[in-house]
């Protein structure tokens, strides 16, 4: 494991410049692997050392990086040590880097690589809120909901696998003036067969169709009005439909979910803060810091001057509330019920602004756990349609990637027989639509394309795939070798030595990931680990060679393929064994 080299280095550090080791772990770092060139195992830049005051702030840093190399002594863990522009790289023994980095072996221990780094000691681990993914009641399922389901589940995933307790929740979209447009348009275009047949489609079709007539009659319009109305003062006739068309959109929404692989522990919406909205603004009133514009409405003055020039409203002229009203009543419930440590919101970057406020408002109010809470905002999707043209609904391109895949799987030379080809189409395919999401900064746009994101070859979700379904049968294949006892020095080759100085990162790339909630730190990891797989399938077969080297590499391939799977599992991708 990386955590020994790393602590054997820093108590070496420790004792040569008479500091604790602890001061020497942050700054140690494993080296990135570029082409097959052969490369020291962890480096440790002079510049940290001047910057925390260990080493003088001044002189050559050079010559400190030399002068502290030549005083750093080789021993039987670490065998080289050298200066190179500022930075002390360190080697370690090579039979020893095989030998704790694939021991302890299988079961637990597989499932737990990597975790046990004193790297995590400093993150704050409690209880942490998730809210994504968010879909409206009887709108289109777009594009964004889709990404901010993805990258919820990341980080919920993320979050878990480093030992807090996550509460994962969906707020849906679930009031406001929508409904009354639907209340009304399902009294005239609804039909209640439709709904029980295809709920989400026909909602969607009398909001279209409710909408459309509202335009230009002013009839439809106030008995929009006259329903939402009949909404909030709670009437059971309209609470009742409305009531129906949510338990039915939730019900099908959990489907959707569960072809994704993703669960909620909560559904969440805006129905559930109404009432507690307007306590909000009696609270905002008491302690004055509600006031009223030249409009009527009623705002909250967040300039520094305190000169009114940046206000959020919180309250229309006619007194009801808005969404971030119900937003502050939410986040305030949310702390009483869940006594949480840090909640996060997902949702794109158009956003920022919106959380912005509500976090200061919160702050204002006396809440300091709103400094916990964060807004992790994502850029948008361009041209995602299916062949059917725009995207209405999830399940319209979950079923496009199934469909896709499944055709070129059949056309592929390389499928082997498998029991159920659609639901490997479907993981393969939602696998690529995850990793599509996930190669850049979350904040920047990116274009959807169907035929790049399917590519067997190249950077892509099938790749990744391909590469664990590869493994799998390798170690199906040779489920009889022997487990003898492993001899770490029968996997000195400078492919075996590569691989398990990509794995030395892991904790690393666990590390980063959670400093900034970006999945590309993980995925680039996978992927170049994908890469070092394929070369070393060519160059260190497996069949054919005696059984002790088969057994040793064996168990090389067996630990890429568990930290493989794990590092899946957090991207919120489902490993297939077979395609």
């Amino acid at each position: 494991m990386a955590c020994f080299f790393r602590r054997r280095i820093a108590a070496k550090l420790g004792r040569t410049l008479q500091q604790s080791e602890d001061a020497f772990i942050p700054a140690l770092s494993a080296v990135p692997l570029f082409k097959k060139q052969k490369t020291a195992d962890f480096k440790l830049p002079i510049s940290t050392l001047r910057t925390n005051g260990i080493l003088p702030s001044n002189g050559d840093i050079q010559l400190q990086a030399e002068n502290l190399a030549t005083q750093l002594k080789q021993d039987s863990v670490v065998e080289d040590i050298s200066a190179d522009r500022g930075v002390i790289n360190f080697t370690v023994n090579r039979t020893l880097l095989v030998q704790k980095m694939l021991e302890p072996f299988g079961g637990q221990e597989d499932e737990r690589f990597g975790l046990n780094s004193e790297l995590f000691n400093t993150l704050k681990r409690g209880t942490t809120l998730v809210e994504y993914s968010s879909p409206n009641i009887a709108k289109k399922f777009h594009a964004g909901h889709l990404r901010s389901t993805f990258i919820g589940n990341f980080i919920a995933n993320l979050k878990q696998t480093l030992g807090n307790n996550v509460i994962r929740m969906n707020y849906l979209g679930d009031w406001g003036m929508q409904f009354g447009l639907l209340g009304a348009g399902f009294g005239r275009f609804g039909c209640q067969e439709k709904l029980k047949q295809n709920p989400l489609q026909h909602l969607f079709e009398v909001y279209v169709q409710v909408n459309k007539e509202a335009e230009h009659n002013e009839d439809m319009k106030q008995a929009a009005r006259d329903f939402f109305r009949q909404l909030e003062q709670h009437e059971s006739q309209a609470l009742s439909l409305w009531q129906q068309f949510r338990d039915i959109t939730v019900h099908e929404y959990q489907h959707v979910y569960k072809r994704l692989g993703i669960h909620f522990d909560i559904y969440s919406g805006e129905s559930n803060h109404q009432d507690e909205a307007q306590t909000v603004v009696q609270q905002l009133q008491s302690q004055g810091l509600l006031k009223t514009s030249e409009k009527g409405t009623g705002v909250v003055d967040l300039s520094p001057d305190g000169d009114m020039s940046s206000v959020c409203t919180v309250l229309r002229s006619d007194g009801t509330t808005l969404y971030i009203t119900r937003d502050i009543a939410a986040a305030i419930d949310r702390k009483q019920k869940y006594h949480f440590d840090e909640m996060i919101y997902v949702t794109d970057k158009s956003q920022a602004n919106h959380f912005y406020q509500l976090f200061q408002i919160l702050l204002a109010m006396g809440h300091s756990w709103a400094d916990r809470c964060q807004h992790v905002p994502f850029g948008l999707v361009q041209g995602m349609k299916t062949r059917t043209g725009e995207v209405v609904f999830l399940e319209d391109v979950l079923d496009e990637a199934r469909a896709r895949m499944l055709d070129n799987m059949s056309q592929s030379k390389t499928t082997k027989e498998m029991d159920n080809p659609e639901d490997t189409a479907e993981k393969v395919g939602i696998s690529a639509l995850i990793v599509q999401d996930f190669k850049g900064p979350l904040q920047s746009d990116y274009k959807f394309d169907w035929d790049r994101m399917l590519q067997a070859q190249g950077d892509t979700g099938v790749f990744l795939q391909y590469t664990h379904a590869r493994l799998c049968s390798l170690i199906r294949r040779n489920e009889g070798i022997e487990a003898a006892a492993f001899d770490p020095s029968l996997l000195l080759e400078q492919t075996s030595i590569t691989i398990l100085q990509h794995l030395l990162r892991y904790d690393e790339v666990l590390y980063q990931s959670a400093q900034d909630l970006q999945p590309k730190h993980m995925l680039n990891f996978l992927l170049k680990l994908c890469h070092l797989i394929a070369s070393a399938h060519k160059e260190l077969p497996v069949k054919g060679s005696p059984q002790d080297v088969a057994q040793a590499r064996l168990r090389l391939f067996s630990r890429a393929c568990s930290v493989l799977a794990n590092g899946m599992r957090i991207l919120g991708i489902t490993p297939v064994d077979k395609m």
